[in-house]
């Protein structure tokens, strides 16, 4: 499965904003589909998830529960991540991936990602 990110942009602090992450060659079926970030100069972290795509279980990282909601379209094969009350420290590529083997304990761990998109790059400016 091909992953495609797309929707980032600039946005003043306090904006909000939608990114998209398209797959093709394949539909997510059974995949969880998790959001990551790499700020500047900083490692990349986990942002978001929708695990093992049908089981609604929905996970978030603490910097961002309340303000960021993950979706799923199954019609459309497409995952969505809502972002408000945007901060200038959530400035950075925003990246999309796809496993049909990562776990609970795994989930925020890049290498348990097999099929990357590329990054989306969001700016909050102050």
């Amino acid at each position: 499965v091909q992953l495609q990110a797309s929707g980032g942009g600039l946005v003043q602090a306090g904006g909000s904003l939608r990114l998209a992450c398209a797959a093709s060659g394949g539909t997510f079926s059974g995949y969880t589909v998790t959001w990551f970030r790499q700020a500047p100069g900083k490692e990349r972290e986990f942002v978001a998830a929708v695990f093992r795509w049908n089981s609604g279980r929905l996970n978030y990282a603490d910097s961002v529960k309340g303000r960021f909601t993950i979706s799923r379209d199954s019609a459309k094969n497409t995952v969505f991540l809502q972002m408000n009350s945007l901060k200038p420290e959530d400035t950075a590529n925003y990246y999309c991936a796809a496993s049909r083997t990562v776990i609970v304990s795994t989930i925020q761990s890049e290498n348990a990602y097999a099929y990357w998109g590329q990054g989306t790059l969001l700016t909050v400016s102050s």
